[in-house]
């Protein structure tokens, strides 16, 4: 053999050899960028048993002390069941529903997805993207979007409080998540949903969470009916000291909800947690200063009630924002919802018991059409400019419109083949003893 043959088959073999390195680098660092990042994953982890916190103890304890003594076991017992129940149902089929790996082709796509139920074909190898090239653990997601949709069911129990059976509200849960939740969460957060793909801004869930439950919640209650002797009766919260509890619990774990819908421990989250922040501080201060303004007391109701509507408003700016903007939403919200629940209420006659619309539908609608807003670098926000004010706010108030509107008239279907089925609501002589030992056989105070 020549040299020049020896030298043209080392040169060969060289280039196999580094064609076949460069093919297993590439396919070693396609591995490496599949596996979780430890401290994006260890911050959704948290996030998730934030989100949790929210639910119970404090939703629980947020409800439970709005109502009258005789029915807080049953407030609570409701919203520890409704969490329950979502969690199975979300792991046997929500999920597929909501964020399922198949999409779907055609029309049906924008509302649904589809995949395995029971999620099957996922293990603890599996992996989710988030907003960058980062993924973190599939199992984290589906738990941490888990959490949404129990504490979004659970919400709407504000509305029904002191009258719904058990047995109506373990009923409704899978029917309303269903047609409800599971289309709505896909339409806003998924990929191929009809508002995702429309540009929609929610960052933690106005529209998929609040606007949804506080809707959900007016509709059930007006199936419902009043509360017997409401309004002429007082039903005064009997213990605001468990309800102030309950709202350190559920700003405290709201920032698992805000701030952990960044995905990723990273300056997303950082300016969701700050947004967390402010807005609550302004919405809680605002409700008080308005509550002098009427002419009544500053109280621990109006800072709470402030506090929870701050909160809301932002849910869905907490990483659209600046904190300029953030603190602009906790105020507006806290005067217009304060606006629906000391006066449109009384106005209407609706009987929404612990002001879940009041408070959680109305802000979510001035958070998601505020959100257009603040999202605007000219306030703060974190946006580019591209998309002019009037377009976003064309699109926020569209996806208000679709939200309001599925939800109204899924929970419509729902509440009716409910109280077709079993009934939606206890008789007189439960509703006077309280749900509490009529329904459960328990006392919260001996």
């Amino acid at each position: 053999m020549t040299m020049r043959n020896l030298m043209r088959v080392a040169a060969t073999g060289a280039a196999a050899f580094f064609t076949a390195t460069g093919a297993f680098a590439q396919e070693a660092a396609e591995a490496a960028a599949a596996v979780p990042n430890p401290g994006n994953n260890a911050w959704m982890m948290t996030a998730t048993i934030l989100v949790l916190l929210m639910i119970i103890p404090g939703l629980t304890l947020f409800y439970g002390g709005l109502t009258r003594s005789k029915n807080m076991l049953s407030t609570m017992t409701q919203i520890g069941a409704t969490a329950a129940l979502a969690m199975i149902i979300w792991v046997m089929w929500g999920y597929s529903l909501a964020f399922g790996d198949t999409t779907y082709e055609g029309t049906l796509g924008l509302f649904i997805s589809g995949g395995s139920y029971f999620l099957a074909g996922t293990d603890a190898s599996s992996t989710a993207a988030t907003f960058t090239d980062e993924v973190i653990s599939k199992y984290v997601f589906i738990s941490f979007q888990m959490t949404f949709a129990a504490i979004t069911a659970a919400l709407i129990l504000g509305a029904t409080a002191e009258r719904m059976k058990f047995s109506a509200v373990m009923a409704f849960v899978p029917i309303w998540l269903t047609i409800v939740y599971f289309p709505i969460a896909h339409m806003v957060w998924a990929g191929g949903g009809l508002l995702f793909e429309d540009g929609a801004l929610d960052f933690a869930g106005g529209t998929v969470v609040h606007i949804n439950a506080g809707v959900s919640g007016l509709v059930l209650a007006y199936l419902l009916g009043k509360r017997r002797g409401w309004p002429q009766e007082p039903m005064m919260p009997h213990s605001m000291t468990l309800t102030m509890v309950g709202t350190g619990l559920l700003w405290v774990g709201w920032f698992g909800f805000n701030a952990g819908s960044a995905l990723e421990a990273d300056g997303s989250a950082g300016l969701a947690m700050i947004n967390t922040f402010v807005a609550t501080a302004a919405g809680a201060l605002a409700w008080m200063v308005i509550e002098k303004l009427a002419g009544h007391k500053g109280s621990a109701l109006g800072f709470c009630s402030g506090a929870i509507a701050g909160l809301v408003a932002v849910t869905p700016a907490a990483g659209n924002s600046g904190p300029f903007g953030a603190i602009l939403l906790g105020i507006l919200s806290a005067a217009v919802c304060y606006f629906f629940v000391a006066k449109v209420k009384a106005k209407f006659g609706y009987d929404d018991s612990l002001d879940a619309f009041g408070i959680h539908g109305i802000g979510g609608i001035v958070g998601a059409i505020g959100t257009a807003v603040v999202y605007q670098p000219w306030i703060g926000g974190p946006g580019d400019g591209s998309t002019a004010l009037g377009t976003q706010l064309g699109i926020q108030i569209f996806s208000v419109i679709v939200t309001i509107a599925w939800a109204a008239i899924g929970t419509f279907i729902a509440g009716f083949t409910v109280k077709a089925l079993v009934g939606l609501r206890v008789d007189e002589e439960t509703e006077v003893d309280g749900l509490d030992i009529s329904e459960h056989g328990e006392r919260a105070y001996n």
